[in-house]
């Protein structure tokens, strides 16, 4: 019979910790101070207790519980004298089962690792989604994180034991995160898509209006239909937007939604999580066969990256009327002009206009995201709550120097037009930090027809500037844009800089941001609030609405914008049901279809 959270409140001391046996491999200790935390309001606070025992706990009481855990296919495999709980494990992810070879390996592995950090490789095998890492996702995390600092290691072999504890504790609680399998499942199924020259490689890359983005569309509107929407459509701009009426003809809607594009070998999560959590609402609101007092409208963003065109935010841009015709005759990288793109798939300009909402008929705006960053993964906390949106500004640029020979060009006849560039991102980098919240980015750099044994006669950058408030956005982008003249002058180049996105901070509506603190707390997790440092398709629609954002825990260190951006079920689970607390606060009395 599994345990339950009543169950462990009324137990005595003794035989609370008993019942927590197994957890934490081979250390009561944890469960003995988590313990005087009760009573537990949920699963989920029993879990954040759990951490905070380690989290408190001295280095060496950290070190020893590390220590306490299995080498993976170790020794303690070999002879048998596992755990139950890491038999089970391991077995899962197939390392019981390894080839000589792949057993060879990891035992080289393990070897070198220990040397390096002083203690075993820790990894949740059952990984994010529950059911078992292959081996060959192992073998690749294990030479990647070799290389990780020392003290960010420790922190990292932790965080995957809490992991490991949290499917432990799902195992003894008997419950099992269906509604996040689910929303795992229709990100993984989505991922199939990709462009070419990305897809070969098992990248995933979907950019406006290209073949793997059209076929994410039709994905997305084909599930909406089977989740129980009333209609689903792909409009003008290439958002698919799913409608759930509301119990009487004309009751205000409820908005919602995330992007579906990504960067260039990209994530699964960041933008399709905001539209998968709250299509899992709807499908159990159908299964239900319930009607909420207010419409909901989930809409799949269309473009929110700025990958193809130079244009951002299409998507949610279209809603509030912010779609300029010019951006049509912008062309990607092979010359095919926007325009054109449109025309290929079936999509007519006249109807652009249809797309925008009255905002009188909305009660506002709501948006679920990956956080994109290591804030909730250090602090061991699933959801966060976020305050406000920073305000960014984008450019490219180009500085022109003169081509010249590498080998006789003295060094202070020279006009390195990247040299300027670099003198450029040093100074960013050191300006946006005397900020302390401001940040500053060159994450575009090309020497164009560049050699070995030339001084670069031209270099074309970009740069984005971000920072919690529209005056401290413009005084870093003005100080950025005056140093960048100054170094130009000072080093006889010249240079050329269009501004490409300029996006104002989008504090959240209070009442908004209410509304997801109560839903948050109804789970027992602990409340974190927090600005969100990137760009969100809820900045679009603060324009012309309120709105307010949560933040789901991203895993690997929280990294985002790259293949190895992740999550949980579990986290996707309490992302939905913090979902579904929101509606049911704004729902009153539940009525029937």
């Amino acid at each position: 019979m599994s345990l339950t959270i009543e169950q462990l409140n009324a137990a005595g001391a003794d035989e609370a910790v008993a019942l927590l046996d197994g957890t934490y491999e081979h250390s009561p200790w944890i469960a003995r101070q988590a313990l005087a935390a009760r009573p537990f309001r949920s699963l989920q606070h029993l879990k954040y207790a759990l951490a905070q025992a380690v989290n408190t706990a001295t280095r060496e009481e950290r070190l020893a519980l590390i220590r306490a855990h299995p080498e993976l296919a170790g020794k303690a495999m070999v002879s048998k004298t596992l755990t139950a709980e890491s038999t089970n494990e391991q077995g899962k992810a197939g390392l019981t089962d390894c080839t000589p070879e792949e057993f060879a390996k990891i035992q080289r592995l393990n070897a070198d690792y220990n040397a390096k950090f002083g203690f075993p490789f820790i990894l949740a095998v059952r990984g994010p989604r529950g059911t078992g890492l292959s081996k060959r996702e192992i073998i690749d995390t294990f030479e990647r994180r070799a290389y990780n600092h020392p003290d960010f290691e420790l922190a990292e072999a932790l965080r995957n034991i809490h992991r490991i504890a949290e499917i432990r504790l799902n195992d003894k609680f008997g419950t099992e995160p269906a509604l996040g399998n689910h929303v795992w499942d229709w990100q993984e199924a989505l991922a199939v898509h990709s462009d070419p020259g990305f897809a070969e490689k098992g990248q995933l890359t979907v950019t406006y209006l290209t073949d793997a983005h059209r076929a994410c569309a039709a994905q997305i509107a084909r599930e909406m239909r089977e989740a129980g929407f009333d209609s689903v459509e792909i409009d003008a701009v290439g958002n698919v937007v799913g409608r759930y009426e509301g119990a009487t003809p004309d009751a205000k809607t409820l908005l919602t939604g995330s992007h579906y594009d990504t960067v260039r070998n990209g994530g699964k999560y960041d933008g399709r999580l905001g539209i998968f959590v709250p299509m899992a609402c709807v499908r159990e609101l159908k299964r239900q066969n319930r009607r909420l007092p207010f419409a909901f409208e989930v809409v799949g963003f269309a473009e929110e990256e700025g990958q193809r065109y130079k244009a951002t935010f299409l998507g949610s841009g279209a809603l509030i009327g912010h779609f300029n015709p010019a951006w049509l005759d912008q062309k990607d990288a092979d010359g095919i002009t926007m325009r054109e793109a449109r025309a290929h798939a079936g999509l007519r300009e006249e109807d652009i206009a249809k797309a925008q909402r009255d905002p009188s008929k909305y009660l506002g705006f709501v948006e679920v995201h990956i956080e994109q960053g290591p804030v909730l993964n250090e602090l061991d906390i699933p959801l966060g709550i976020v305050t406000s949106i920073n305000g960014s500004v984008r450019y490219v640029g180009e500085v022109i120097g003169m081509a010249s020979h590498a080998g006789t060009t003295p060094m202070d006849r020279r006009r390195d037009a990247a040299a300027a560039v670099a003198e450029l991102i040093l100074y960013t980098e050191q300006r946006a930090a005397k900020d302390g919240d401001s940040v500053g980015t060159v994450g575009m750099l090309e020497v164009p027809s560049g050699s070995i044994n030339v001084v670069p006669g031209r270099c074309k950058f970009s740069l984005d500037l971000r920072a919690p408030n529209d005056a401290q956005r413009d005084a870093l982008a003005n100080d950025v844009v005056k140093a960048l003249q100054d170094i130009c002058e000072r080093r006889g180049v010249r240079h050329t800089l269009e501004e490409t996105m300029r996006a104002s901070a989008a504090p959240s509506a209070p009442e908004w941001q209410q509304r997801w603190e109560r839903a948050v707390d109804s789970l027992g997790v602990p409340l974190f609030r927090m600005p969100s440092g990137a760009g969100h398709d809820a900045m679009k629609l603060h324009e012309v609405m309120p709105q307010a954002m949560l933040f789901v825990r991203g895993i690997n260190s929280g990294i985002s914008h790259n293949p190895l951006e992740s999550s949980t079920n579990d986290d996707m689970e309490l992302a939905v049901q913090a979902f579904q607390h929101l509606l049911d606060n704004l729902n009153g009395a539940p009525s029937a279809a």
